[in-house]
């Protein structure tokens, strides 16, 4: 049924290559995904400095992204699969550019600073919204327009347009907001989503599944367990986007975005070089050495007395980080049934923004104490906590293969 259902889709709507047909929707997701980036290293130093704010409320306003994200996942994927994959895209740009327009409204009320708070909370609660559409669509549009074998490299694909979003957003979100405060990041936020509508419109579309229906009891039992590897091998990339600029002015270092964006340069190499990976080894073996890794990095910012080290942890979690998502993606899909795979994939990545929410605020409690190296101590624990979850996948998917073969 999954191969019948793909290939009827790619004879339709599939150019020259996979490579060629899915081009169009990473280049959108690149676009709608770097005024994320653009905000990740300032918004911190917005909230704690500009409004003054402490670090609770940091990362609850980083938090409340995610928790919007999480509300709307299933929304997102269901409509995806409904009512087509490039219509649930559009949604989510024009809710992205309205999440800037909320920003500069909370520059008006910065004398009030809960106000103002208020304001941008909500403005991060519609960008998580949009996210959440930008992201189904982008997945339903490419699994269908790649078919099933490609599944590990359209989810490596779309997560590389992502983090090389964050990794040009960072410096550039860093130097709008040095030369003009966050007006300028506001104004990016709303117009950069419109001006790829010009791209996304054109854009012939795939067919929704005439089959789909909202089956969420049975994909929430498909993607629990792969969902529950990401949710905890994700706090670690959450602590480093959140809370190194922190660190950085805790302790008088400069070029605090760099640590921003090695994790998201050295996630994209891991990407571009092992991203076949996922797909010809099996997911949990790649997911297990990833969470490791991952772990390792998180640990050397934990300790690291010097910028340098902390520069080349976060390098190593993003090496470690890069396939996660993929790896624990393939089982997801695997375990789902194919007409509801948007629906499958908004579950799946809904475990990302459970555990981003949560986190976020958890680990800003836990930097309160005025020791921030800790919040990375709690995220290696965490983290290894996933390298369990990958071990139990492939216990199962090799039982599952013997089976098969019986």
């Amino acid at each position: 049924m999954l191969t019948t259902t793909w290939a009827t889709e790619r004879n339709t709507s599939e150019p020259t290559s996979v490579a060629a047909a899915v081009l169009p929707i990473v280049a959108m997701i690149f676009a709608g995904y770097l005024v994320i980036g653009i905000a990740m290293p300032v918004l911190p130093l917005h909230v704690h400095q500009g409004l003054g704010f402490g670090t609770f409320v940091v990362g609850l306003v980083a938090g409340s992204q995610f928790g919007a994200s999480l509300v709307s996942r299933f929304t997102a994927g269901h409509q995806a699969d409904r009512r087509g994959a490039k219509r649930v895209v559009v949604i989510g740009l024009l809710a992205a550019g309205l999440a800037g327009l909320l920003y500069l409204l909370s520059l008006r009320f910065t004398g009030v600073p809960a106000v103002s708070l208020g304001i941008l909370l909500l403005g991060r609660a519609v960008l998580g919204g949009a996210e959440s559409f930008m992201i189904a669509g982008a997945l339903n549009w490419g699994l269908a327009l790649a078919g099933p074998n490609n599944t590990g490299k359209v989810m490596s694909w779309v997560g590389t347009a992502m983090y090389v979003a964050y990794a040009v957003g960072a410096p550039a979100g860093s130097a709008l907001y040095a030369g003009h405060g966050f007006t300028a990041v506001a104004v990016a936020t709303t117009l950069i989503p419109l001006a790829t509508l010009l791209l996304v419109l054109p854009l012939s579309p795939v067919a929704p599944s005439a089959h789909a229906h909202p089956a969420v009891a049975k994909v929430l039992r498909a993607v629990w367990l792969p969902g529950l590897g990401l949710a905890l091998s994700s706090v670690g990339f959450g602590a480093i986007t959140t809370f190194t600029v922190l660190l950085f002015a805790q302790c008088g270092w400069d070029q605090a975005w760099l640590a921003v964006t090695s994790v998201s340069v050295t996630f994209i190499l891991g990407r571009l070089v092992f991203g076949h990976l996922p797909d010809r080894i099996g997911g949990p073996k790649v997911a297990l050495v990833c969470v490791l890794i991952e772990a390792a990095g998180q640990a050397l910012i934990w300790l690291s007395p010097s910028a340098v080290l902390v520069f080349v942890g976060a390098g190593l979690a993003g090496i470690g980080y890069s396939l996660v998502y993929p790896s624990f993606g393939i089982e997801a899909v695997r375990r789902s049934p194919p007409e509801n795979r948007g629906l499958a994939m908004g579950a799946y990545t809904a475990c990302l923004d459970l555990a981003l929410g949560i986190a976020s605020p958890v680990l800003g409690l836990i930097a309160s104490g005025g020791n921030l190296n800790t919040v990375f101590l709690a995220g290696t624990l965490t983290v290894l906590c996933a390298g369990f979850v990958a071990a139990r996948l492939l216990g199962t998917t090799h039982r599952s293969t013997e089976g098969n073969t019986r």
